[in-house]
């Protein structure tokens, strides 16, 4: 008896946290306004940030905001949805090597913030922490 109950408990646990991780991404679709601002290490404090804005479609299928720089080929891994959070895996190949990056962004309906961690090996792995926030303005074109 005691095991049939315990049985039954974890099959109606999985199906409950199944139709929670499904429903989840707290994300309106449409044209979003992304801005990344890198934190360099030993960048003093007062000198001006990097900071870079760009225009993306962003739908709940393709919800990792994405930029790309001439001549590197970038290959989003391991994307992963808890709740609202989004995490992700990118590698990046370009004529100077490979970088390897790391990300986390939250959605709340029409915003967006989070970090991404970027290392470096051919820069003897230094670790760059780009803060990545987002805005819905429209629809997709």
């Amino acid at each position: 008896m005691l095991q049939k109950f315990f049985i039954v408990s974890i099959v109606v646990l999985a199906s409950i946290s199944t139709s929670f991780a499904g429903s989840g991404l707290n994300m309106q679709e449409g044209t979003w306004e992304i801005t990344t601002q890198m934190q360099v290490p030993g960048m003093p404090k007062n000198m001006p940030q990097m900071k870079n804005t760009q225009i993306q479609c962003l739908t709940k299928k393709d919800f990792v905001p994405q930029s790309s720089q001439p001549g590197q080929e970038c290959k989003i891994t391991d994307k992963k949805i808890v709740g609202s959070t989004v995490t992700w895996t990118m590698v990046c190949k370009n004529p100077g090597g490979e970088m390897k990056a790391t990300g986390e962004i939250t959605y709340k309906g029409t915003t967006f913030k989070g970090t991404m961690k970027i290392v470096m090996p051919q820069q003897g792995n230094m670790e760059v922490t780009s803060h990545i926030s987002g805005r819905r303005i429209g629809n997709c074109k």
